[in-house]
């Protein structure tokens, strides 16, 4: 997949396309149906499929203090992209300057005169534009008189419910982890390098591979059974998103390595910054500058201070046996 890094980037297009515009957090199930349909509308008007979102995302440039946690960081989102089968991803830059594009020149100029957009499918309430003037109708009227389609992106119900980043994110703070396998069609999962720590957990007994956030507030805490992957070590995932017609959510192979994860402010050192500790059962090399992958499988507890590193290290070790017993369970 192409990524076109802001639209300073973005040259007049030769060849028309389809597209969808949206934030796209978490790339959850019912992002999935749009991606698949526009993939698919691509192949039959044999021209390449686009995804535009936005960094920042509109509500954290205009009240940063109010948008919610991002369910996935942008690698990995325009990762998920990638593998439902989308040609390019637009990013564009969500500044003071952008913020100010009237509706009108957001169509023409972008839309019209450097993407040639011949189809885009957007939700009926998509608002945009300075002031939020554009709306779906809006879209409709331009489409006509510009010589492209529009449709509304349809809604994709699990359990009779739409499903959204906001049921997400409401799942994993109840620590409901098969509902949140269902609505993202995978585990829930964050990605980055391994990276040099205190080193505390290995004075305890239990080393770990620590993985900075990189994000003000994680969408998910607590402590966690994981399963680890990464390319370097041989132990990657052919596909990120799962087959529509596969019931069985769960685990869905075993190479990955098992383990358990903290994730959070580490309350008991003091921690200032969100950190991922993952602590491998049966591992013993060295992941330092590996990028990796985790899997959240089943949440264990929440995370809590301890008074001393006796009881966290007393804890540690039950918490590692409820998450052996989740992953021998039959």
């Amino acid at each position: 997949m192409e990524i076109i890094r802001g639209l300073h980037n973005l040259s007049p297009q030769k060849q028309a396309c389809v597209a969808t515009i949206g934030n796209f957090d978490g790339v959850h199930s019912g992002h999935q149906h749009i991606l698949a349909q526009l993939a698919q509308k691509a192949t039959e008007a044999l021209v390449p499929s686009l995804v535009i979102i936005f960094e920042p995302q509109p509500q954290e440039f205009f009240v940063p203090q109010r948008a919610p946690a991002r369910l996935t960081r942008f690698r990995d989102k325009a990762e998920v992209i990638a593998d439902c089968g989308i040609d390019k991803l637009l990013v564009i830059h969500f500044n003071t300057a952008f913020s100010q594009l009237s509706a009108d020149d957001f169509v023409q100029q972008i839309l019209v005169d450097k993407l040639r957009i011949c189809y885009l499918q957007v939700g009926d309430d998509f608002q945009f534009g300075k002031q939020r003037q554009g709306n779906f109708s809006l879209l409709q009227e331009r489409g006509k008189q510009l010589g492209f389609e529009v449709e509304s992106t349809p809604t994709f119900a699990i359990a009779d419910k739409r499903v959204s980043s906001t049921r997400i994110r409401q799942a994993l703070m109840a620590g409901d982890m098969e509902l949140t396998r269902q609505l993202l069609k995978r585990p829930y999962w964050m990605s980055g390098h391994v990276q040099h720590g205190a080193k505390l957990g290995r004075t305890i007994g239990f080393p770990t591979a620590n993985i900075p956030l990189h994000r003000e507030t994680p969408a998910v805490s607590g402590v966690f059974a994981v399963r680890l992957w990464g390319k370097d070590l041989g132990i990657c995932k052919d596909s990120l998103v799962q087959d529509s017609n596969n019931t069985d959510l769960l685990d869905d192979d075993k190479q990955g390595l098992d383990g358990i994860a903290n994730i959070g402010y580490r309350p008991t050192v003091d921690g200032k910054k969100g950190l991922l500790e993952v602590h491998l059962f049966n591992f013993s090399g060295d992941l330092y500058g590996n990028l990796v992958h985790v899997d959240f499988l089943h949440k264990i507890r929440n995370e809590m201070k301890f008074s001393s590193f006796e009881l966290l290290k007393e804890q540690i070790k039950n918490d590692v046996i409820m998450a052996k017993a989740y992953f021998d369970r039959p």
